[in-house]
């Protein structure tokens, strides 16, 4: 039976666009005050207002993401400590497992380039900790996905600044391919808001279709889907998973989206070949405006053996996950 996941669904809204106040090639500013446990993308613990999506707020459920730092110096192999602390202030311990992973940290810049999907290492006393590739000055956001033990599955965000010369990019067009390391994904399907929506991503080389795919994190693929307005965040899988008897390794990779509201998303898909992780992109238009697609986008994106799977393009081998 095939275990359909969905982008989580809202009413449109929350129209606030988070820019980044700085000019290009200008020098970030001084370090910003310490976060509090909540700040201004937090709210009080309780049930979490239905129009809003994952990652939003640093404080959700009764937990808040703490970085240990909100401000760090562009460098390729930057130490991120963090720790999940509960209502009570004591740091989380103890994890539900989801996708063979405690906690997966998803990091990008905010005008959705230099994104990374990492796993970090938990300590004993609740502090996780992981290298990140950082090179790129600018402001970031750092998403948690993680499952308290017995409790649901939350997305919590926070603010990351890296000082040094910044240099904003434009969002990509729109586009139906995307070419990584040598592969081209392409993707089938229209998203139309609030209705749910078959998309398929199939990998091909050389031509020729993909058809033996591995599993990571006991899927095929898995795809990661920011609004560009505000980067909310959405984590879906694919429909089905390795050794269902049903659900084939490639080339294609089905998910069932339901788009939150009409505008432009930004697509991270994760897949693995012949030992390596690698990451397809592409900016997709839900709604008006989203008729017609420019030719393939290319990007030199990231190629990691595993295990040392280190957020697209980081040298640095990802330490062993703990939990």
């Amino acid at each position: 039976m095939h275990a359909t996941t969905k982008f989580a669904g809202f009413a449109l809204g929350l129209a606030a666009v988070f820019g980044i106040a700085l000019a290009t090639g200008a020098v970030l500013g001084p370090e910003p005050a310490a976060p509090t446990a909540h700040d201004s993308n937090a709210h009080e613990d309780g049930p979490r207002p239905a129009e809003v999506l994952g990652g939003m707020m640093a404080t959700d459920g009764g937990y808040t993401l703490r970085l240990d730092t909100a401000l760090t110096t562009a460098a390729p192999n930057v130490p991120l400590r963090f720790r999940i602390l509960g209502s009570d202030g004591a740091p989380l311990t103890r994890y539900q497992r989801n996708h063979d992973k405690d906690l997966h940290l998803i990091v990008v810049r905010r005008d959705m380039v230099a994104f990374q999907h990492v796993h970090p290492t938990l300590d004993g006393d609740g502090t996780w900790s992981v290298p990140l590739d950082l090179t790129r000055a600018g402001d970031y956001r750092v998403f948690a996905d993680f499952s308290p033990e017995g409790g649901d599955n939350l997305t919590l965000g926070a603010d990351l600044r890296v000082a040094g010369n910044y240099d904003p990019q434009p969002l990509p067009v729109a586009a139906t391919t995307s070419t990584v390391g040598g592969y081209t994904v392409t993707l089938d399907g229209t998203v139309t808001p609030g209705q749910a929506s078959k998309v398929i991503l199939s990998v091909s080389r050389d031509g020729k279709p993909v058809t033996d795919l591995q599993p990571y994190l006991a899927a095929y693929g898995h795809l990661v889907a920011l609004r560009t307005a505000d980067l909310a965040y959405l984590h879906v899988h694919p429909d089905g998973h390795p050794g269902d008897g049903i659900t084939p390794a490639g080339p294609g990779i089905t998910f069932y989206v339901t788009a939150p509201s009409a505008g432009d998303y930004r697509l991270f898909l994760d897949f693995q070949h012949e030992g390596v992780v690698r990451t397809a992109e592409f900016t997709l238009t839900v709604g008006p405006g989203a008729a017609a697609a420019e030719p393939a986008a290319t990007h030199d994106g990231a190629a990691t053996p595993e295990p040392a799977h280190n957020g697209h393009g980081g040298a640095t081998p990802a330490p062993a996950h703990g939990h």
